[in-house]
């Protein structure tokens, strides 16, 4: 943790809405003329696609049928370690940008299924975020959590995120329906042991639910929207925390536990502007006081 150079961890599996609420924080950035580094995820792969194709395949080979992007071996976790402790130290970095598909190719001038070059961090940014798989992860050898000022868990329980994973890989990235349920089995065991325990270390936790039956995501014909959906808010630390205000400012709101807040789907994004905009200018007020 760093009062001058603050980083903000955005937490969530594959498929659980992560990217949405990047969008939320960017408004934030914008509106408060907040200049931020970006890390995404991907961009702390171990493998490009085609090497993670034969990785896993050799893994397949030593009996491993569960080697996949949720766990360290497939991703350069002590990495992102070492950028976090930099930034937090020196404000500085590097990150690189995964290509998934062609409009992205096109943009970077580089094949689909790869990475772009690493590049510095522009100078003179006020934080650091970052959005992904393993943005409070603790391994044997690597503690991103440690790091990280702000700390936020996507988390839609467990049917939604696969429904929502099965209509993305099939709309945006072509994959067959066994496939995606392939990779989801895959990656249980890692999901398990690297994603959940994540959500213990996060500040704050999103988790949608939806209000319909997703009893089998996997004949699922649409994704929930926000109106079949509520969403717990839940804050490790609630002192600080106004619930009486988000209560009134949030119409069918409620609160479920001390450090838990029940909201309708469609009030996300304001609920998320609501409770971030202040924490977001408290860490830029310890920044600048700080010098």
């Amino acid at each position: 943790m760093s009062v001058r150079h603050p980083i903000i961890s955005i937490t969530g599996s594959s498929g659980a809405g992560t990217t949405s609420v990047k969008k939320t924080f960017e408004e934030i950035f914008r509106r408060e003329n907040i200049k931020a580094a970006f890390i995404e995820g991907d961009a702390f792969h171990r493998y490009d696609r085609a090497g993670m194709r034969a990785a896993i395949e050799e893994a397949s080979r030593r009996e491993n049928h569960h080697f996949s992007h949720f766990g360290p071996e497939a991703n350069l976790i002590d990495e992102l370690e070492a950028v976090f402790r930099e930034y937090s130290e020196k404000g500085t970095g590097r990150t690189r940008h995964y290509v998934h598909n062609e409009n992205e190719a096109e943009l970077y001038g580089c094949e689909q299924g790869t990475f772009t070059d690493w590049k510095p961090f522009e100078e003179g940014t006020d934080l650091l975020f970052y959005e992904g798989l393993h943005g409070a992860v603790v391994t044997k050898t690597a503690n991103t959590a440690r790091y990280a000022d702000l700390k936020v868990g996507v988390v839609p329980v467990i049917n939604l995120e696969w429904i929502q994973k099965i209509h993305r890989d099939k709309a945006e990235r072509g994959y067959s329906q066994e496939a995606v349920v392939d990779t989801i089995l895959r990656r249980m065991p890692d999901y398990v042991n690297y994603i959940c325990p994540q959500f213990t270390e996060t500040d704050i936790n999103f988790q949608r639910v939806p209000t319909v039956d997703t009893s089998n995501p996997f004949i699922a014909r649409w994704i929930p929207t926000p109106d079949e959906s509520m969403v717990v808010i839940r804050f490790r630390n609630p002192r600080g925390i106004d619930f009486v205000y988000l209560v009134k400012m949030i119409h069918d709101s409620f609160m479920s536990r001390a450090n838990s807040i029940v909201i309708p789907g469609s009030k996300l994004d304001l609920a998320m502007q609501l409770i971030l905009t202040p924490i977001i200018l408290q860490l830029m007020e310890k920044k600048h006081r700080a010098g």
